[in-house]
């Protein structure tokens, strides 16, 4: 909802209503577990022109069976995409806006067509972003790192939930900083953050693999913490989950 601000969208609804509204549509569909909700703002006006301020704002809700959107067991084999990372001075990284994708589904496509299951953004500077639609974290030298907001990423959720749970439950040492494209290369352990891929763990980059060449134990500690909390199974983190039944 503070997003919302970046693109002049006055939000229809306040966040009661839209919690309302999502809890109506989980409950109707009869899905019990394991779905993917998204409320979408979007800019309804049939008028011409390049413009998003003045043009009516309007709230839609989907749900879909979530399923497997990545492999979050055996590790995944990478890639660094040759297309670069919007700037989020050209188009705002950091909020979640539909036409972004159009970055993110190029460099996913990209990989999966060279064989790979996923891509890594460079940014126009050749340092790390981020997944084509996901975080990205690394285990190097006893430290969790992932990339800065400044980044030009995503500021996920997800990502937000990893950086809490990994400092107060795990107390490791976590450093929000650049990182360096060889730097993924001689990295204890890589894993990728989203809504949809969850916490999943990287095996290679460019054909490196990293490690022993499966999930690492640190990426394994977080993923097994990941799901305790989402399923409301950490009392301390329970108030961060909405019970739909």
């Amino acid at each position: 909802m503070r997003n919302s601000n970046v693109m002049c969208m006055e939000i229809p609804e306040d966040r009661a209503a839209i919690e309302t509204i999502c809890l109506e549509l989980i409950r109707r569909s009869g899905f019990k577990e394991g779905v993917y909700l998204r409320p979408i703002i979007y800019k309804s006006d049939l008028s011409l022109g390049p413009t998003v301020k003045g043009v009516t704002s309007k709230l839609c809700c989907y749900l879909i069976k979530l399923g497997e959107y990545c492999d979050i067991t055996s590790g995944l084999n990478v890639a660094v995409t040759s297309w670069r990372r919007l700037s989020d001075n050209a188009i705002p990284t950091r909020l979640k806006s539909t036409g972004s994708y159009i970055n993110s589904s190029l460099a996913a496509s990209e990989a999966k067509m060279a064989g790979f299951d996923e891509a890594v953004f460079l940014r126009e500077d050749g340092s790390v972003a981020e997944g084509s639609a996901m975080n990205l974290f690394i285990v190097h030298q006893g430290q969790l790192i992932t990339t800065p907001v400044s980044s030009d990423i995503l500021v996920g959720i997800t990502r937000n939930t990893i950086l809490q749970i990994a400092r107060e439950k795990l107390h490791l040492d976590v450093v929000e900083r650049p990182i360096a494209r060889t730097e993924l290369y001689v990295c204890d352990e890589m894993f990728f953050t989203g809504t949809g891929a969850q916490v999943a763990p990287v095996r290679s980059v460019d054909r490196r693999v990293l490690g022993e060449g499966r999930p690492g134990p640190v990426t394994l500690q977080l993923q097994s913490l990941y799901f305790d909390v989402v399923q409301g199974k950490v009392p301390e983190y329970r108030h961060w989950c909405t019970p739909a039944y």
